[in-house]
């Protein structure tokens, strides 16, 4: 997940996606098997023969006319299912997302050339702005070299969506609209929006056909903040985006009815290439990134660029459009200019004439601030809990000398502890990236196998009753388990995304529900996004981030592995 720049590039960012192969469809057997494997450690031995009768007349009854169904829809499309996807798991859920379903993190440069200081806020997010401005311009002229895993080349699509991009609530179901297009496809928006003290401002980031300088964007920054300071709060609108979706979309609609002028004001944030939130906070900006003022941040746009009053930096993303790698490369690339420049500006001090950033006033009414009002509070009773914690005993370096795969360490580990906390195993989700196929998102990997469950059982036993070769060839089984399912699950082979598509198929025909969804062992196992351990690989990299867990009696779970240590933020919700 390196990025790979070149001047004169041999090949284009976005030159494959028409030469990507289809999503296949995996055999029905096959993932009815994978199922059954999969809700074992669950179950009594009574329970999972009830759960096997149940799959084995879906197998040879509804479920084959539901796979026929799913296979007549994949001949027609590149990616069955992808708009499946995009709806079920964000755009028709009506909680709010900015909390539940957002990600976000502290930017890596606090651990090098900018740990926290006074008085260089605006200075460094000057600085931030314009590297992240020359990776847009990479994405503009598709100078950034397409992903390869291997010679495999990978979708690159999402990363369209980085930029000039935002989700708009409905009131069943959200949209997500997107400005953004490559040189070659013609004209992109290029204004930044700034919020500050519950107020928004815009700016053009290019002036004659060239992007601002740290000290021009340091201009246009400091304009903003001088304008706020000593002030009154703005009227805080944007908390209207951390609503319940409904709420939220109910409100809008209301906010562009009494004045037209309101809904040019959203097509301007909407259409932005990007938020930035001057705050006035000195954070823990791990908790802050995913938490922090509402009234500051757009929870719908694809990027908000949260700039800290003691020079620390983070992000906060909607997760409908992209999934979080593509902000991990994007915030890598920022990480590995500021290293190389030492975080400083080394160009001209030359400040062009241009127009002053235009404040954007929305109207408003007793009602709007009674639904702000509304919002800030159920946001600020939701507790999303944020641990981060820093092991250096070891890293990557260390388990691969052991022949041994650095991300299925951890998840093992990470089943070990959920064990000895709870004395039992944890239904557990893991990220599989399936960008190898047209449009691929990621599919459903279940590390709590059978043999991750022995393992864990062998090493919690007496000492005097086991052997350490006894527990070495326990962990190499799960550990050998684990590879497997994750290879199949990335190359199309996984089952949860295919039952997914079976279910979706018979609620769209109006058909009884199956009774393997109904099953209790179908949801006891993480079935229906009921995982009690919500957890993803964010990278080899310097970047780290978070999303909150799937259910409130979960844990989220999310880390970096370095060459000498291993880095995870964990979140917990506690609703009051």
């Amino acid at each position: 997940m390196t990025n790979q720049v070149s001047e004169f590039p041999t090949e284009r960012t976005f030159q494959y996606q028409h030469s990507l192969p289809p999503l296949p469809v995996p055999s029905l057997e096959g993932s009815l098997a994978k199922y059954l494997d999969a809700v074992r450690p669950f179950a009594t031995e009574e329970e999972y023969q009830v759960t096997a009768a149940v799959v084995k007349r879906f197998g040879e009854g509804i479920g084959k006319d539901l796979h026929q169904k799913l296979l007549q829809r994949a001949r027609t499309r590149r990616n069955w299912l992808e708009e499946w996807w995009l709806d079920a798991a964000y755009l028709e859920l009506r909680y709010p997302s900015q909390l539940n379903v957002n990600f976000g993190g502290p930017a890596p440069y606090l651990e090098h050339c900018w740990p926290p200081t006074e008085g260089v806020q605006l200075q460094r997010t000057s600085i931030s702005m314009w590297h992240t401005l020359q990776y847009w311009d990479l994405l503009r002229t598709e100078r950034l070299d397409p992903h390869k895993a291997g010679n495999v080349v990978l979708d690159m699509d999402q990363f369209r969506m980085l930029f000039c991009t935002c989700k708009v609530p409905g009131v069943t179901k959200d949209t997500i609209i997107n400005y953004f297009k490559t040189e070659s496809e013609g004209p992109c928006p290029s204004h930044v929006v700034v919020m500050c003290k519950g107020r928004f401002f815009s700016f053009d980031a290019v002036c004659d056909g060239h992007i601002l300088t740290p000290p021009e964007l340091l201009r246009q920054l400091t304009h903003v903040k001088q304008c706020c300071e000593g002030e009154p709060a703005g009227d805080g609108v944007a908390a209207l985006t951390s609503e319940e979706r409904t709420r939220w979309a109910e409100a809008r609609e209301y906010l562009i009815g009494i004045d037209p002028a309101n809904k040019t004001i959203l097509e301007i944030i909407q259409s932005s290439l990007f938020v930035v939130s001057l705050d006035d906070a000195k954070p823990y900006v791990t908790r802050e990134a995913l938490t922090g003022d509402p009234t500051i941040r757009w929870g719908d746009k694809s990027y908000n660029s949260l700039s800290f009053a003691d020079g620390t930096f983070g992000s906060n993303c909607d997760h409908a459009p992209y999934d979080a790698m593509v902000l991990v490369t994007h915030c890598y690339y920022v990480d590995q200019q500021l290293k190389a420049t030492d975080g400083k500006w080394k160009g001209t001090e030359t400040v062009r004439p241009m127009p002053l950033p235009e404040e954007l006033v929305f109207t408003v009414d007793d009602r709007v601030r009674s639904d702000v009002a509304h919002a800030k509070q159920q946001y600020f009773e939701t507790d999303l809990q944020v641990v981060c914690y820093a092991f250096t005993s070891f890293g990557k370096a260390a388990i691969k000398q052991k022949k041994l795969h650095p991300d299925t360490f951890i998840q093992l580990a990470l089943q070990l502890a959920y064990y000895r906390q709870h004395g039992r195993l944890g239904s557990c989700y893991e990220t599989a990236m399936t960008r190898r196929f047209y449009h691929g998102r990621t599919e459903t990997m279940r590390p709590c196998t059978l043999e991750a469950q022995n393992w864990c059982h062998t090493m919690l036993l007496p000492a005097a009753s086991v052997s350490a070769e006894a527990k070495r060839k326990a962990l190499l089984l799960a550990f050998n388990k684990h590879n497997k399912l994750m290879a199949e699950a990335q190359n199309g082979k996984g089952f949860d995304r295919h039952l997914l598509g079976l279910y979706l198929i018979a609620k769209e025909e109006g058909l009884p529900m199956p009774d393997l969804f109904t099953d209790p062992l179908y949801s006891k196992s993480g079935g229906g996004g009921n995982f009690t351990l919500s957890t993803s690989l964010v990278g080899y990299t310097t970047v780290l981030g978070a999303v909150a867990p799937m259910v409130h009696h979960g844990y989220g779970f999310f880390y970096r592995i370095g060459d000498d240590s291993l880095t995870s933020k964990h979140t917990h919700i506690h609703t009051h």
